[in-house]
């Protein structure tokens, strides 16, 4: 009887099993199940496709399975953005972009086809670079004072150029005239080249640009570095201060983060996490990083979920204090 029992029990037992089976969520079975994609929503070779490559070795080497990059670029990030956010929540498909398609862009878009608060499963903040202040090395200023006092007196004078409206250098702008009390005129790029170029060649007065890609021409001595928007002073510009400690508050970086679509599991997200914490702290990515004035960042999900909620909170209100917004 006992023995009749058992059987019956393993049978109900087995019944129910391939039923839950059955039943079971597509993002409940084995992962990764395919080869994983990473989107990158800007052209090939900017800091986002540096870094998302990165993250598709740290995977591929992790997870042992193909991971391929694929550059999505259009309406300031949004084409890419659009993609991950529609995509299946499997962890089969991930984006790494900046801070202007994951914050700003939700203040400059008034009909965003996503929300980077509801639509992404945050993962990792990766990196973050402070930007800088500079002049023309012939420039009059050679401090950020100077530069601010001239700016407040004789307001509409000045003019900075930046990468791109509603870019985040220029949006540092807008804050830096906000923190000093003063004025200046806008000229807007298309991309940060031609804009250092102008600086250079002195058609504009002054720029905030990401210490990166800044730092050779400031190391070269065509432009003066007057001020890091940085919480903390950078080495490899080390007579350089932050706005703190020259009486102007303003504390603004630029960041390269790792994101999946909504929804997707818990489990997938934080092995994702543990792989990119992995991966960035890896010592020839340290020293890479490093060498670009990239920090390394590498943090949890959680704590990148409220990093996002103030960043996106932040930028909304610099949008509208701007006047910059696309639409």
């Amino acid at each position: 009887m006992n023995t009749k029992r058992n059987v019956l029990h393993v049978l109900a037992a087995s019944a129910i099993l391939a039923c839950n089976l059955f039943l079971a969520p597509a993002h409940a079975q084995a992962w990764p199940s395919q080869p994983i994609k990473i989107i990158v929503p800007f052209p090939a070779g900017g800091a986002s496709d540096q870094i998302g490559r990165i993250m598709a070795k740290a995977i591929g080497d992790e997870l042992k399975v193909p991971v391929v990059v694929e550059n999505r670029s259009g309406a300031n990030g949004s084409l890419g953005a659009t993609m991950l956010a529609k995509a299946a929540p499997d962890g089969n498909t991930l984006m790494v972009a900046s801070i202007g398609v994951f914050a700003i862009n939700a203040g400059l878009f008034s009909k965003l086809p996503y929300d980077p608060l509801k639509d992404f499963a945050p993962i990792s903040v990766l990196v973050s670079t402070p930007n800088v202040l500079v002049v023309p090395a012939n420039s009059r200023f050679n401090t950020a004072q100077e530069l601010a006092t001239y700016m407040k007196q004789n307001p509409g004078k000045l003019s900075y150029a930046t990468s791109g409206a509603g870019s985040s250098d220029h949006l540092t702008g807008e804050l830096f005239k906000k923190a000093v009390g003063g004025f200046a005129v806008h000229i807007p790029y298309r991309g940060g080249a031609p804009a250092m170029q102008d600086i250079m060649g002195g058609q504009a007065d002054f720029m905030f640009s990401n210490l990166g890609p800044a730092m050779p021409f400031i190391k070269g001595g065509r432009m003066k570095a007057l001020m890091l928007t940085a919480s903390k002073p950078a080495p490899q510009l080390p007579d350089v201060p932050i706005g703190a400690k020259v009486g102007i508050p303003l504390e603004v970086t630029s960041w390269q983060a790792l994101a999946a679509p909504a929804g997707t599991p818990p489990a997938i997200i934080q092995r994702l996490n543990e792989i990119a914490v992995k991966g960035m702290n890896a010592p020839d990515v340290k020293e890479r990083m490093g060498n670009q004035a990239f920090d390394i960042v590498a943090n949890s999900p959680a704590e990148f979920s409220e990093f996002l909620k103030k960043e996106v909170a932040r930028w909304k209100q610099a949008v509208k204090e701007s006047g910059a917004g696309l639409d």
